[in-house]
């Protein structure tokens, strides 16, 4: 199945499992951000699919893949925010071959065609409407 169409449906079970509110003076805020960890499996997918809208549209000659998580927060507000701050990579995987895993793409050694970007990612989800909203993605080597 495509990452776009699994992204709702994993992106809601992970809500479900572990929508934590954010924490003011050791006071939990509803609906306020938080922090959630870096190996989480929603996070993952939003992350991957962010990847992929960075890959659309850069004319760069390989695909890009996340390299890194700096920060990462959720919030739970008329669906879900995820907020990010990662690192993209250039990969030795051409773009004009069709490559469906990222995770089978080798990142460039370090070189002349070496290159990572940082990210800033701002993207709403709402599961029930099967739908997501990139609010910003913003990359800057």
């Amino acid at each position: 199945m495509e990452v776009r169409k699994m992204l709702p449906l994993l992106l809601a079970a992970a809500a479900l499992a572990g929508a934590a509110a954010g924490s003011y003076h050791g006071v939990s805020m509803p609906g306020s951000p938080s922090n959630i960890s870096r190996n989480d499996a929603a996070l993952q997918q939003v992350v991957l699919t962010a990847a992929a809208d960075f890959n659309k549209r850069s004319n760069d000659a390989f695909l890009f893949k996340p390299s890194a998580i700096s920060t990462a927060q959720r919030q739970v507000v008329k669906g879900i925010r995820y907020i990010v701050d990662f690192q993209i990579s250039r990969t030795v995987c051409p773009k004009r071959d069709p490559i469906q895993d990222l995770s089978k793409c080798d990142l460039q050694p370090q070189g002349l065609l070496h290159q990572t970007f940082r990210c800033h990612l701002d993207l709403w989800l709402i599961p029930w409407k099967h739908r997501h909203e990139t609010l910003e993605l913003l990359c800057k080597p």
